[in-house]
């Protein structure tokens, strides 16, 4: 778990109901211990320059593309994402996975809104809680579309993809109830440290 900014208690109290003993990541030797990693929702721009300050930005990318699993959670997606539109000037990102977002794309923090969404590989939908969230815009041919928005003006736009090992959604799983995301991701940790 980065634990740099953002959702940090909330994704690690997710994991540990499902039993995983989550370890938070300040430092690159916390990092080089891991077999996964999630980056939450905060304020991207904010966790780079953290990142930055804590030497963790340059370990975070080469860890990354080595095959590293990850899941990030809105503020996490656009940390993942190769391309970002609408970002702050000089936006930096620690890519891997072949998408355009938008950040901020539902707009400002009173558009936030909750929305159950179907994802692809889980039986029931999932509660998505969307906060000043990005969307993705395009995406490259090794990405799976696994969920987007079903009503309302965003209808039809993409709110979680999967990359090989990369996993990332637009919305907060750790504070939507219901633990279908993070055990989708641990399962994924579970099948890359097995091959």
């Amino acid at each position: 778990m980065l634990a740099l900014q953002g959702d940090v208690r909330e994704h690690v109290a997710a994991l540990s109901s499902l039993g995983v003993a989550a370890r938070t990541v300040r430092r690159e030797t916390e990092l080089a211990s891991v077999v996964g990693l999630v980056l939450p929702g905060g304020e991207s721009t904010t966790i780079v320059r953290l990142a930055r300050t804590f030497g963790l930005l340059e370990p975070l990318r080469a860890r990354i593309a080595d095959g590293l699993p990850v899941l990030g959670t809105c503020a996490g997606m656009i940390l993942l994402a190769d391309r970002v539109l609408d970002g702050a000037p000089g936006q930096e990102t620690l890519g891997g996975l072949d998408v355009t977002v938008r950040r901020n794309a539902f707009g400002r923090q009173v558009d936030s809104f909750e929305e159950d969404v179907d994802v692809t590989g889980l039986d029931a939908p999932v509660h998505a809680v969307f906060i000043r969230a990005p969307w993705v815009e395009s995406t490259g041919p090794g990405v799976e579309v696994l969920a987007t928005v079903t009503t309302g003006p965003a209808a039809g736009r993409i709110v979680m993809v999967r990359q090989g090992p990369l996993m990332a959604t637009s919305f907060h799983p750790e504070v939507g109830g219901g633990s279908g995301i993070h055990r989708m991701f641990v399962d994924l940790v579970a099948q890359q440290t097995q091959s």
